[in-house]
């Protein structure tokens, strides 16, 4: 891989990480507030609060896309580590 397409990889793999920091403090800090804003969550999500959470879902598809792209690339290309 070039210098570029290296750094490129990490400056987005560094969003991806804040991201899911900071979505798992406000998720916390949801937990931690107090007021009566909101309806009621329904059952199932209380249960599973963290696999019925679309934006977990999401990187969790999104990393898995990427993963395959990576080990796609290196296999076509015949270039391994």
């Amino acid at each position: 891989m070039s210098i570029y397409t290296t750094m490129l990889l990490l400056a987005g793999a560094g969003v991806l990480v804040a991201g899911l920091f900071y979505t798992w403090a406000f998720g916390k800090g949801q937990k931690r507030a107090h007021g009566n804003l909101d309806s009621q969550i329904p059952g199932a999500v209380q249960e599973h609060a963290y696999i019925r959470n679309p934006i977990f879902l999401t990187y969790i598809i999104v990393l898995s896309i990427a993963l395959l792209f990576v080990v796609y690339f290196a296999v076509t290309t015949g270039t391994g580590y």
